[in-house]
């Protein structure tokens, strides 16, 4: 519990410096009292988290994208109202949720999700929640697509109730953030520089659209500048995403191996071939620029703080006890 504690030493620092409602201060505040245990569901579904990896290496084998897929999905979630499965509900008649939010539109993964759920409960009927079932499939597909091992996650996380498309717009970093902006973002959710870099990482898989360049195959940077592009590199995301006429659907982020989770993100930022703005940024500041080149340089080391980064991470403002529900479909509430 050492790693809640710490976050929430930060969380109610963060609030008591902005404008917060008195649930939201609530809520955070009781997450210092922790919740979240390894091996959670040890008497109350005792194969829960086999049943999660049974399944999704049978899915990840008929579809090699969908690791990069569910790795989003777990960051989108956390990052707005913390890890409660807020992503996940769908929109009603008086309230657009957060995955039809702009950000969001391009999320996939869903239906996996669904998926996962129904074998939980067809075997443990109302014992896993949808927010761990996210954090679960997150760390597995971590593990399908390289990262050489299975990080611990505690299990205990609620589903909330409230999605708001408003928050995800608010809260999700875009593809243009410079280095002092991602900082920022990730700072207000407990997560230092160092985390924010590591976490960067997760860019050595998927796939991204033309939008999100925001003009960076176009860009004419000086080329000792940190955010020059190759220009070969440059050359052939013209191609893909010109000014005018038809553009690819997919392109991946890693210019290597976009498909494994390694630590070719970092080499190929060295080498000028960050995808989007906000990657290249990583290069502009002394402190990040040293640690993507430490990355680059040692695949174990990256791997095992990504490891630790992703666990840090799903214990952002969390919900424990009666602070949420464990529904019963993830896509509304009960």
């Amino acid at each position: 519990m050492k790693n809640l504690s710490v976050l929430c030493v930060i969380f109610l620092g963060l609030v008591s410096s902005i404008a917060a409602t008195q649930e939201d201060d609530s809520l955070w505040a009781k997450n210092c009292h922790g919740g979240l245990q390894e091996d959670y569901y040890q008497k109350s579904c005792p194969k829960a988290e086999a049943i999660i990896a049974h399944l999704l290496a049978g899915f990840i084998k008929q579809d090699a994208s969908l690791p990069a897929k569910l790795l989003r999905l777990h960051f989108h979630d956390c990052f707005v109202r913390g890890c409660d499965a807020s992503v996940l509900l769908n929109s009603t008649k008086n309230n657009q949720a957060e995955k039809d939010a702009m950000p969001n539109g391009t999320l996939e993964g869903f239906e996996i999700i669904d998926k996962l759920k129904a074998a939980l409960e067809k075997a443990c009927p109302g014992v896993v929640s949808c927010a761990d079932i996210v954090a679960y499939a997150a760390r597995d597909s971590t593990f399908q697509a390289g990262l050489g091992y299975r990080y611990k996650v505690k299990g205990g996380r609620k589903d909330g109730s409230i999605s708001k498309a408003s928050e995800a717009v608010q809260n999700l970093p875009p593809s243009t953030f410079n280095v002092t902006s991602l900082i920022n973002s990730f700072a207000s959710k407990g997560l230092s520089a160092d985390d924010m870099v590591t976490l960067s990482g997760a860019h050595t898989i998927g796939a991204a659209h033309c939008p999100s360049l925001a003009g960076r195959q176009f860009s004419n940077y000086p080329p000792k500048s940190p955010l020059h592009l190759d220009d070969a590199y440059a050359a052939k995301l013209r191609k893909m995403c010109p000014k005018s006429g038809k553009t690819v659907s997919q392109l991946p982020m890693d210019a290597y191996t976009p498909l494994i989770l390694d630590n070719k993100y970092y080499v190929g930022l060295l080498h000028r071939k960050g995808l989007f703005p906000s990657d290249a940024t990583l290069l502009t500041k002394s402190d990040t620029q040293k640690l993507v080149a430490a990355y680059a340089g040692d695949r174990h080391y990256w791997a095992t703080k990504f490891g630790a980064a992703m666990i840090k991470m799903g214990e952002v403002q969390v919900k424990t006890g009666k602070q949420g529900e464990v529904r019963r479909l993830c896509s509304r509430v009960n």
